[in-house]
């Protein structure tokens, strides 16, 4: 992976073999992100998504492996308890033209993955809202 950074963008080249998630903790430590946008596409070989069911307040995971390209990647960097929190979503298709997708958990480029992550001066913590069963922005 590398990347450069122009004053609150940061453009990244993620590489072969590595894992998304990973490397966006990696450049968040490095550069002390605490809240930031981020954007990608490229391609992957092996990926888990999860679909959140309001009901019973779960995810349901599924796993994806094989040549796959990345229509979508969406989601912030933001902190929760003053920590590190991500929060992505992925939709990548297939051979055929059918599309997955859905909260990221995990993804392993096969190619290359072309990110831009704009920083936000400030901070929005996250807290756990047990009415709706996610980890909601905190706006206080």
């Amino acid at each position: 992976m590398e990347y450069r950074r122009f004053q609150d963008t940061i453009v990244v080249r993620i590489d072969k073999n590595e894992e998304i998630t990973e490397q966006i903790r990696r450049i968040a430590e490095q550069e002390q992100i605490k809240l930031a946008s981020v954007q990608a596409l490229g391609a992957v070989n092996d990926f888990t998504v999860g679909v959140f069911d309001t009901i019973t307040k779960t995810y349901a995971s599924n796993r994806f492996q094989g040549p796959f390209e990345i229509v979508s990647l969406t989601g912030t960097i933001s902190t929760m308890d003053g920590n590190f929190y991500l929060h992505l979503h992925m939709s990548a298709g297939d051979g055929t033209g059918a599309v997955y997708g859905g909260h990221l958990n995990r993804a392993n480029v096969s190619a290359t993955c072309e990110m831009v992550i704009h920083i936000i001066p400030g901070q929005v913590d996250r807290a756990f809202s047990e009415e709706i069963g996610l980890n909601l922005f905190r706006f206080d």
